[in-house]
């Protein structure tokens, strides 16, 4: 099977993804993208004042990689011809991330619903993102909408 449909995924399907190391190039390279330059990301002086005492990553950054990781993954590889939309993201920021922490993505589907349109349903993906302590250090929901398969 190449392709799963909104059927074909049941509630409890799980995956994870392979590790990505944070860097200090993804801060700076992401803080010139974004425009966010907040000391506690670019400044070490700064940040050895902090609760933290050294830099953290930017949390959208690291919502970004794990987007990326999700891309990657054997789930998406089956769902990605199916998907319509990403309708919602639902997120909590847990933990720090810092220079030299490597994260992974957990994934498992929570909720299905089907909608008024025959050809489409809904399906909510829990996103834990997890540094290489055992972590949780990112969280939420992610609600898309996926292809029915076709009659």
């Amino acid at each position: 099977m190449d392709q799963k449909y909104f059927e074909d995924l049941q509630l409890g399907d799980q995956d994870q993804t392979v590790g990505r190391t944070i860097t200090e190039a993804d801060i700076v390279n992401f803080a010139g993208l974004s425009g966010d330059f907040n000391p506690i990301h670019m400044d070490q002086a700064f940040a050895e004042k902090t609760f933290f005492k050294k830099r953290i990553a930017h949390g959208i950054l690291v919502f970004s990689v794990a987007s990326g990781l999700f891309t990657q993954s054997e789930m998406n590889t089956f769902m990605k011809k199916s998907v319509i939309a990403l309708m919602e993201i639902k997120w909590k920021f847990l933990k720090p991330v810092f220079i030299g922490d490597t994260i992974h993505l957990e994934v498992e589907i929570i909720e299905k619903k089907e909608t008024s349109k025959p050809d489409r349903g809904i399906v909510i993906l829990k996103r834990t993102v997890v540094n290489q302590k055992g972590d949780a250090v990112q969280e939420g929901d992610i609600i898309m909408m996926i292809r029915r398969r076709p009659i």
